[in-house]
């Protein structure tokens, strides 16, 4: 594969996100998250949202609050006649500080990786408008 595909897309956890106590942001959503940067790769790569067929490896690494700000990364590691294969990295970028206020927050110099995966789209052949 020549040229690098990648995707990054970066928000906020608002309030509705929040799904336990203490605000604590689910796991699946930074799921989801994937999943819309798998959109946007296939988009970029074929000209066409594809289809999502896998996810492996998927690990939660650190909790997400209401007020942090994630950052959702993929790239396609290797693309073959209708598969995509791909990686994603979720990181906090910005923390929430309630215990200074309700809208203290601090940007952070290291981000945190708070969820990482692999997975596996295709584009079926003949939705595929950008021809590698």
């Amino acid at each position: 594969m020549a040229e690098k595909i990648t995707s990054t897309l970066r928000l906020r956890m608002s309030a509705k996100d929040a799904h336990y106590g203490g605000n604590l942001v689910d796991g699946a959503h930074m799921v989801h998250l994937f999943g819309d940067v798998a959109t946007e790769l296939l988009i970029k790569c074929d000209g066409d949202e594809g289809l999502f067929c896998a996810y492996s490896d998927v690990e939660f690494k650190a909790p997400v609050y209401a007020g942090d700000y994630i950052e959702a990364y993929g790239e396609i590691t290797e693309i073959g006649n209708s598969s995509r294969k791909m990686v994603f990295e979720a990181r906090k970028v910005i923390k929430t500080r309630p215990d200074i206020s309700d809208s203290a927050a601090d940007f952070m110099e290291e981000p945190v990786v708070v969820a990482t995966a692999k997975g596996v789209c295709v584009t079926p052949k003949d939705c595929q408008r950008i021809k590698r």
